[in-house]
């Protein structure tokens, strides 16, 4: 493990607390001269996403010191807030949220000491952009749903596909909902369509939220 993954692994083990709070602060204490901005991302998928980009983009953001840091959920942004924000780390920071869990990071952001302004710019002003209505949402639309189906083709999950939109629950729904809810149905399957999207994206359709972070850090 390079040491930014080992300062990110640090920082989550420091948020999530436990008899492991204070080894896990002085790991992540003791690597922090080589971080300058720490980007805040709902789950594992997001930072793949992310980090996939910005290597098309010819960037190694772990290099130059930006540290991708999942909280393994929205609610938990208070927790890495005290981390990594001015009650702890004090660094620089920034993020993606999805737009359902706005409140939480305005809530904690305000918290702490950053206030946004209007709901959606505010948090954009502080480097935080929302995705609508999360991360593979945005990929989906950025494809369409044509290719989408054919990354899904090529992960050779074709057939699991077909059985999902073929459930009762499914069979009505938009392609684009149902690809959507597919993503979320199997364990490391959204962190496979996160790279796998990201790869075939076309430079002038990139989401907005991730072109507007990665041009921020």
């Amino acid at each position: 493990m390079d040491e930014s993954g080992r300062f990110r692994s640090a920082v989550i083990a420091w948020a999530a607390g436990g008899a492991g709070t204070d080894t896990a602060a002085a790991v992540a204490r003791g690597l922090v001269g080589g971080v300058r901005t720490i980007v805040l991302v709902e789950g594992d998928s997001d930072r793949i996403a992310l980090e996939a980009l910005a290597t098309r983009q010819g960037r190694d953001l772990g290099a130059q010191g930006v540290a991708v840091v999942p909280l393994g959920g929205a609610t938990n942004i208070g927790r890495f807030l005290d981390v990594c924000g001015p009650p702890g780390l004090g660094l620089p920071l920034a993020g993606l949220c999805d737009i359902g869990e706005v409140r939480h990071f305005r809530r904690h952001l305000e918290r702490i000491g950053l206030a946004p302004g209007g709901p959606r710019a505010g948090l954009e002003a502080l480097g935080f952009h929302v995705c609508v209505a999360d991360l593979e949402d945005e990929l989906i639309r950025a494809l369409g749903a044509a290719r989408v189906l054919r990354v899904i083709e090529e992960q050779g999950e074709t057939r699991p596909f077909r059985t999902f939109r073929g459930q009762p629950a499914q069979r009505e729904r938009p392609v684009e909902h149902q690809l959507r809810r597919f993503m979320g149905t199997h364990s490391g399957r959204k962190a496979l369509y996160a790279r796998a999207l990201v790869a075939h994206l076309d430079e002038e359709r990139v989401p907005r939220p991730l072109e507007r972070l990665l041009a921020r850090v």
